[in-house]
């Protein structure tokens, strides 16, 4: 799933140059080399370089990896930023990541930067998906409800069958996984709490 599936009214190479900027920005501010970011995340060097000066889309996974390396929840890579109040996310201006095949897709359900810490996702898996996850940074959890469907729910070596009304907790910081063994479609929130 590549960056550039975000729909909505962004356009995919302005999301991309933002995304350049601001993980260039981050990692500067934390005084990261590219060899160190490639070290803490994972990624080659190269594959960085080539985010930062937004010559590739990078997928969904390899921006997961890049947010877990620099110890930030994976909105600080779109960075946008909300004073507001009162902030309303109107559905025409949500932007859905959508597989490569279209089978998942993410909705987020708050505005990026809104709650610190903290992200709400509606996720959508088409019958027989499965959804792989790398590691989040240490001490990020998550908490899923089913709403519709069914979902199995892999982390680390564990596996849980959850059905519509059901939740899990758990801590994000090994691989983990969403699966929809179903023949309807599973509709799951989700809420990714990162470590302080």
């Amino acid at each position: 799933m590549a960056a550039a599936e975000l729909a909505g009214d962004i356009g995919a190479a302005e999301l991309t140059r933002r995304m350049a900027d601001n993980i260039r920005a981050l990692r500067k501010s934390r005084g990261y080399s590219l060899d160190d970011m490639a070290r803490r995340s994972g990624v080659s060097r190269a594959s960085l370089s080539q985010v930062e000066t937004a010559k590739t889309n990078p997928t969904i996974a390899i921006l997961w990896k890049i947010a877990a390396g620099l110890e930030v929840p994976f909105s600080a890579l779109l960075g946008e930023d909300n004073t507001e109040r009162v902030s309303v996310l109107r559905r025409p201006d949500q932007r859905v990541l959508r597989s490569a095949d279209g089978h998942f897709e993410s909705r987020p359900l708050t505005p990026a930067g809104v709650l610190t810490g903290v992200e709400v996702y509606e996720l959508r898996l088409a019958p027989h998906t499965v959804h792989a996850s790398d590691a989040h940074a240490a001490g990020t959890s998550e908490s899923l409800t089913v709403l519709v469907g069914t979902l199995r729910l892999r982390v680390g070596e564990e596996v849980h069958d959850l059905s519509a009304g059901d939740a899990a907790c758990f801590i994000a910081d090994v691989a983990h996984s969403y699966e929809n063994p179903g023949r309807t479609a599973t509709l799951v929130h989700n809420v990714i709490v990162y470590a302080r």
